[in-house]
């Protein structure tokens, strides 16, 4: 599966804490949540983009659920701006959006998580 090209700079957000080798060493995904998804995330990790360091192999679903937010939540995840399901391996360098149920569009054709979106009018 192609995902293009890792954004420049995923570490950034990790270089200025003081434990530098981490940043260096572990590889780095950065997620960003989306409207009610964030009541599952800590306080500092709401409505913004964070840097989640991972040790291991894991899909994004893994990696969600790490965060906090069950994936029987989610609706929609784009992976480097592509659409992807929860078997998707996370990459060093990822850039991960996850959405819930969207009440005003119609995402039918862009999610790959399930046959049917959660909600249908």
């Amino acid at each position: 599966m192609s995902r293009g090209r890792k954004p420049p700079g995923v570490h950034s957000v990790l270089a200025g804490m003081p434990n530098r080798a981490l940043a260096n060493a572990m590889p780095v995904a950065n997620f960003r949540f989306y409207a009610g998804l964030n009541r599952f995330l800590p306080p500092e990790r709401r409505f913004t983009e964070f840097a989640d360091g991972f040790s291991d192999a894991a899909t994004v679903k893994d990696r969600i659920e790490s965060c906090g937010v069950p994936h029987s939540e989610v609706d929609l995840i784009l992976v480097n701006g592509q659409s992807e399901d929860f078997t998707c391996p996370v990459q060093d360098g990822d850039r991960i959006s996850v959405y819930p149920v969207f009440e005003a569009f119609d995402i039918a054709a862009l999610t790959r998580l399930r046959p049917q979106p959660l909600r249908e009018d």
